[in-house]
């Protein structure tokens, strides 16, 4: 009776059903090790500038079985490539606008508030002024934030505009740069 029981199961055991499921589990342990692999080639690119180290992150991605990758995610940058270079544009943005200061009349560069609408030096205008609330206004806003008046947009010659700006630019660019004292 023992022996019919244990002949059973090495039947079971060595019938074609149970070596194909097998060979079935080896296929996706084999391909999911190679996934791994390829998965840790692909991150390390993304987050790692130096081509010896994303060498070394694949080859331990593939060269220990499923043990290499988990070591890779514990050791791995925590920003890809791309955010770290969006974080550096963004900090020098901050830190232009920081430098920047106070706004500058566009024609004598002297210091203005931003509620001036023209420039106590050489008279140019600088903003616009609301027509309901007499607040000072940015010529691109189509309403005031102040009381919400709708704003007509103001149309202005183009080739007059960019004439007169390279007019300004050009002669800033040959004029040595000196401050005004107050």
């Amino acid at each position: 009776m023992t022996g019919s029981a244990f002949g059973s199961i090495h039947s079971a055991l060595h019938s074609s059903a149970v070596s194909v499921v097998g060979n079935v589990l080896i296929l996706f342990a084999v391909v999911l090790w190679l996934g791994l692999g390829f998965r840790v080639y692909r991150d390390a690119r993304r987050r790692i500038d130096d081509g010896w180290l994303v060498g070394l992150a694949t080859a331990l991605g593939f060269g220990l079985p499923y043990i290499g990758p988990l070591v890779y995610l514990l050791f791995r940058p925590l920003e890809t490539l791309a955010d770290t270079h969006a974080r550096e544009v963004e900090l020098r943005a901050l830190r232009g606008h920081l430098l920047h200061g106070a706004p500058h009349c566009p024609v004598c560069l002297t210091e203005v508030e931003t509620d001036y609408l023209v420039c106590p030096v050489c008279t140019t205008r600088l903003r616009e002024q609301c027509p309901s609330c007499d607040s000072a206004l940015d010529p691109l806003w189509q309403a005031c934030p102040y009381c919400a008046t709708p704003l007509t947009p103001h149309v202005a010659d183009l080739d007059a505009a960019l004439t007169a700006e390279v007019a300004v630019n050009g002669n800033l660019a040959h004029r040595p740069a000196q401050r005004l004292s107050s």
